[in-house]
């Protein structure tokens, strides 16, 4: 069986980001190479967003440069206008539809403010979600996207590798990790005490307790949600989500969003957008050491130790991931 981790030819089933939903208007059409794979999306009238394959299946012509008509798209080149489930509807210059008039769909969702597609007409669970969130009114803010210098299951890792949070970050905790997995998602929990050798560490002590834990949700090897701040005084848990997916240039894409839960009132409006910025602050004190590592790295699971274990227990959950037909044909046959 060929491995997934860390392998370019195999993209897993998953959701992954396309774009800000506000980029898709009504009655727009704009397509997009998500994982080497050329997508056409577009927003009919009535609003919902939907996915093809994006060249039409007359000529190849990229449906990017159509157009919306109703809640189907039209090629540009003869017109030819599909709809959400990739059947042609209707060809201007014949009445006859051969059976080959067809696109590739995909299932599409819109949450956190983009738009995620996932490499298969249906999708066997949405959008991965914070369990302490689930069902609340967010408010949400992106920021930048990154790119690292190596395959996203590479950048992955950081979340869960304790022994980096001593030696590069410095962070002045004892943790143990936990971890549940359910189906294509995985939860690492870390946990423990402040330590209390030196001045860092109790302050840390008297400011947020004794105890802190943070937890990392993996989803399809290729969405990271983190929720810091945990059993900690006085700071709420804090959320934000990691989107990965790798490029045609043998990089990994990062979309960092933070998210909280939308408190009502004018105070409510001040405590979320604090906290918003506290979830960026904590990001951006860690993301400079991190990305040293990652755009510097010749990771091999073989030298891994047995105090790597949770780095290896991830490694084996997304070699069990499923591919998608987005990975390259050789590969696909193989897995076959």
């Amino acid at each position: 069986m060929t491995a997934i981790f860390n392998n370019w030819n195999i993209v897993a089933k998953g959701w992954y980001l396309v774009t800000a939903s506000p980029d898709i208007p009504k009655e727009t059409v704009k397509s997009f190479t998500i994982c080497g794979q050329r997508i056409a999306i577009f927003r009919g009238t009535d609003g919902q967003v939907r996915a093809l394959d994006a060249y039409c299946p007359h000529m190849g012509t990229d449906l990017g440069i159509g157009s919306v008509d109703g809640n189907q798209v039209r090629c540009f080149f003869h017109h030819w206008a599909f709809d959400g489930q990739g059947q042609c509807q209707d060809i201007p210059c014949q009445s006859h539809i051969p059976a080959r008039a067809k696109l590739q769909p995909y299932a599409i969702e819109e949450k956190y403010g983009f738009i995620w597609v996932y490499p298969d007409s249906v999708a066997p669970t949405a959008v991965a979600e914070f369990d302490e969130l689930k069902g609340q009114d967010l408010s949400v803010i992106a920021d930048r996207p990154l790119t690292r210098q190596c395959h996203h299951h590479i950048c992955m890792i950081n979340g869960i590798d304790v022994q980096h949070l001593q030696t590069v970050h410095h962070l002045p905790v004892d943790l143990e990790l936990s971890l549940q997995q359910d189906g294509e998602q995985i939860d690492f929990t870390l946990s423990g005490e402040f330590l209390n050798t030196n001045w860092r560490e109790r302050w840390g002590r008297a400011i947020l307790g004794p105890r802190y834990a943070y937890s990392m949700r993996y989803a399809h090897g290729c969405l990271g949600l983190l929720t810091m701040m945990k059993e900690v005084r006085w700071i709420p848990p804090l959320h934000m989500l990691y989107a990965y997916r790798p490029t045609e240039t043998g990089e990994t894409f990062i979309q960092p969003i933070y998210v909280t839960r939308k408190r009502p009132g004018l105070l409510g409006w001040v405590v979320t957008h604090l906290l918003l910025w506290l979830t960026r602050l904590s990001y951006y004190a860690l993301r400079g050491e991190d990305g040293k590592i990652y755009d510097n790295i010749c990771f091999s699971t073989e030298r891994l130790l047995p105090v790597d274990e949770p780095i290896a227990r991830y490694v084996r959950y997304v070699n069990a991931l499923v591919p998608s037909r987005w990975s390259k044909e050789s590969v696909q046959q193989l897995l076959v």
